[in-house]
């Protein structure tokens, strides 16, 4: 339960209709290989003991007799197990007959949370207020609809309950039971398998986990049930904020998984709306101690891609679209008909130069109306050179090549500085001497600078202040450098022309330069990637830290095993280190940054994205990365 994950499970044994006593200890056998397995939370479907295909038998002493006897049954054979299980059974309450998810913690019952939806079944809805019941002179416990179960050890781990019907309802009770706090909803489910019945299952689940921030546990009556006129699959799933952990279906289906309960708050307090109070809720506490989580669940090393093939290229094209359309409407509102970019042969300007053309091609405006400038110095290989033109030529744009070697050497000589001092100064006035050249040409011809830097060097301040860092609009500004990467490719594999697929695959695989100090055997000796580290790393970094909300020593757990084989601990933790200092060391460089289009709901735009004071401090991120060294 470290690190704010919770090992959970959805469980649908082969029952048989009726059969209380067999289907207890099916119910204990699952209960206590779970708990073995390390989880902590387990749901059975609706009426667990019975079964959901009993009829009229529910009315019957007989059967509430049966039911009550096998509920403490499981209760006595789970003492000493840290496992909140979630069993189902009809219960009778005097004269009224009610289907109740029974709340079983280590030999206690918790509580019985009864279906409020109960519509053409032989169940009673049940009274607003939470009464206290007896069961067979042995068990004094709360039944009633609005109960939390909080785990003592994880506060922010509430979980609730909604049984059969009540998941469907217009106004189902896991929103109320969110809002009052509940992180995690048990859906004890009654449905039967039709045709279609998975995929709604799958649909349902997604939109009110991502719509309720909230891991749903689902559970649906397995195939043991009577198929007098329906038949069951047993589908169980683990979801959590809108993706689908874990599924099963089938005989004695089990679904497990990880839900990380410290992701869903940290999204919860973004916004704002829940754990507003609880009310007239019922909390009852439960957990022992806390513990290590061990982890099935896996994660992707680009998580702001898809990592599938053909939703990778849909992700693509529309993003490129939005990226196009931004473009258009800024240009279209200026008044502009040209487009200046700075082309490097890099990823980014790469891009970008060919956003630009899809833009004024959208605006009805001829190819060349993009200027394409490379702008050689000391560091510029003819790789990368004849990359950058290569490209532009090849979607048929005007092509300048201007060297500004001279006029930085003359800035030099203003300035009092050595032709021969490789130090900062000599690296940021060639930067900004191409922002200058770009943005009077921009003038010159009616047109924009369009900036070309990507949201990775945003974040980790890999770009000259006043230099590439300032632009007219910055079409990459929302991009990491795995999705600049990824529309890259996804262009390169779109095009029928060759000789642009050609130079687009060799840009891929050039590696990441400023390109500022001078050069010998036209070989690229500066990498970004050796000062600032792995972009697919530092992607990796900024999704967990600044989207998700972990701290550094959750994120370093998370990347040994996502990139194992590819960097070692130590590696993890030195760019981490870097990574941590940066991001408020450069903070003043996002401070003031232009217009460009957020791609995700993510950005560091200083209007609308994530925002840090420019001078703060990292000294509590640097200490928890400090106490991971060995």
């Amino acid at each position: 339960m470290k690190n704010g994950y919770i090992k959970v499970a959805a469980a649908a044994p082969k029952i048989r209709v009726a059969d209380t006593d067999y289907n207890a200890d099916l119910v204990i056998e699952s209960i206590k290989s779970a708990a073995a397995s390390g989880v902590k939370v387990i749901t059975f479907p609706e009426l667990t003991l019975t079964g959901v295909s009993c009829y009229d038998l529910y009315t019957h002493r007989v059967l509430l007799d049966a039911a009550k006897k096998a509920l403490i049954k499981v209760v006595e054979a789970t003492r000493d197990l840290d496992i909140l299980a979630f069993v189902g059974l009809p219960f009778a309450a005097g004269t009224r007959l009610f289907s109740c998810a029974a709340a079983i913690y280590s030999g206690e019952l918790l509580g019985l949370v009864p279906r409020e939806n109960v519509d053409g079944t032989h169940f009673t809805v049940p009274e607003d207020e939470i009464v206290e019941v007896e069961i067979n002179n042995e068990y004094l416990t709360d039944l009633g609809t609005d109960q939390l179960f909080t785990c003592s050890v994880m506060p922010e781990l509430s979980v609730a309950v909604e049984l059969g019907g009540d998941i469907d309802s217009i106004y189902a009770p896991s929103i109320r039971h969110a809002v009052a706090g509940a992180t995690l909803v048990v859906q004890m489910a009654a449905f039967p398998a039709t045709v279609t019945s998975t995929d709604e299952a799958m649909l349902d689940i997604r939109y009110r986990s991502k719509h309720l921030a909230c891991g749903i546990l689902l559970a649906a009556p397995g195939k043991g049930e009577s198929s007098t006129d329906n038949v069951f699959s047993g589908l169980c799933m683990v979801a959590e904020n809108g993706v689908i952990l874990a599924q099963s279906e089938g005989d004695d289906s089990l679904a497990i998984s990880e839900i990380d309960i410290e992701h869903l708050a940290n999204i919860r307090r973004a916004d704002g709306n829940f754990d507003i109070g609880t009310g007239d809720y019922e909390v009852c506490y439960w957990g022992e101690e806390l513990e290590e989580t061990s982890l099935t669940r896996t994660y992707g090393m680009t998580p702001h891609v898809p990592a599938d093939k053909a939703e990778l290229d849909k992700y693509c094209a529309r993003m490129i679209d939005m990226q196009v359309s931004a473009l258009v409407k800024r240009m279209e509102y200026a008044h502009l008909d040209h487009c200046v970019v700075g082309i490097s042969g890099g990823v980014d300007s790469t891009l970008a130069v060919m956003i630009s053309a899809l833009a004024v091609r959208r605006m009805g405006l001829p190819a060349e109306n993009v200027v394409a400038c490379t702008l050689p110095c000391f560091g510029t290989s003819s790789r990368t050179k004849s990359n950058a033109i290569v490209v532009a030529e090849q979607w048929g744009c005007d092509v300048r090549v201007i060297d500004i070697g001279k006029s930085v050497y003359q800035h030099f000589d203003d300035i009092g500085h050595a032709h021969d001092d490789y130090s900062i100064a000599f690296e940021n006035a060639q930067a900004r001497e191409r922002t200058q050249v770009l943005m009077d040409i921009a003038n010159k011809v009616n047109g924009l600078d369009v900036g070309t830097e990507d949201l990775s060097e945003f974040i980790d301040g890999w770009c000259t202040y006043n230099g590439d860092h300032t632009s007219m609009y910055d079409v990459n500004m929302g991009l990491t450098k795995t999705q600049v990467r990824a529309g890259v490719h996804y262009l390169a594999e779109q095009t029928e022309d060759k000789v642009l697929a050609a130079a687009l695959w060799d840009v891929l695989d050039c590696p990441v330069t400023p390109e500022l100090l001078p050069i010998e055997n036209d070989t690229i000796i500066q990498k970004s990637e050796d000062t600032v580290g792995s972009y697919t790393l530092q992607d990796f970094f900024t999704h967990k830290m600044l989207i998700c909300g972990f701290g550094p020593q959750k994120t370093i757990r998370l990347a040994k095993d996502t990139f194992a084989g590819i960097f070692t601990e130590e590696e993890l933790i030195r760019w981490m280190t870097s990574y941590c200092k940066r991001l408020f060391n450069q903070q003043f460089k996002r401070s003031c940054l232009m217009d460009g289009p957020a791609v995700e709901a993510f950005s560091v735009s200083p209007r609308t994205g994530f925002q840090l004071p420019s001078d703060g401090e990292s000294a509590i991120f640097l200490a928890e990365v400090e106490s991971m060294k060995k």
